[in-house]
């Protein structure tokens, strides 16, 4: 037998909306710890009870995650491609790339440490021949 449809709105009676609250908190909360379970995913959820009252849940550490939104929330301003190429910058979220990506990735990575250290090269020489043009002044 199927149950019957309801409309979704505000429930009127103030006892029977705090036991929808409690009950459907928990539902909420139980799909979260299993959505972190199943798919290994980080999960933070935050409720406020028409009260005021707070509930949370967090699969790891809720100050951590917290952190990865408000990064994640600050790089969406950029382009779109951005907060991936940051992530997999750091090595993070790199399970659903091809063994190609992942090789083209590691090129990158190595022209762009060889040019970060050509140019620190180039200053330190830079700053020994200012040191040394000094020295033969005096």
């Amino acid at each position: 037998m199927a149950r019957e449809r309801r409309e979704i709105r505000r429930i009127e009676s103030a006892a029977a909306r705090q036991v929808t609250f409690s009950k459907r908190r928990r539902g909420l909360f139980k799909k979260a710890e299993e959505l972190a379970v199943l798919c290994d995913a980080d999960v933070a959820l935050v409720v406020f009870s028409s009260t005021g009252k707070l509930s949370q849940f967090a699969s790891s550490n809720m100050n951590e995650i917290i952190d990865k939104y408000t990064t994640h929330s600050k790089n969406l301003g950029k382009t779109d491609k951005q907060p991936s190429i940051d992530l997999n910058m750091r090595g993070e979220e790199l399970e659903g790339l091809s063994v190609e990506e992942l090789q083209q990735m590691e090129k990158n990575l190595e022209a762009g440490l060889q040019r970060v250290l050509c140019t620190k090269d180039q200053q330190f020489m830079q700053e020994i021949s200012e040191l040394q043009r000094k020295v033969a002044l005096k």
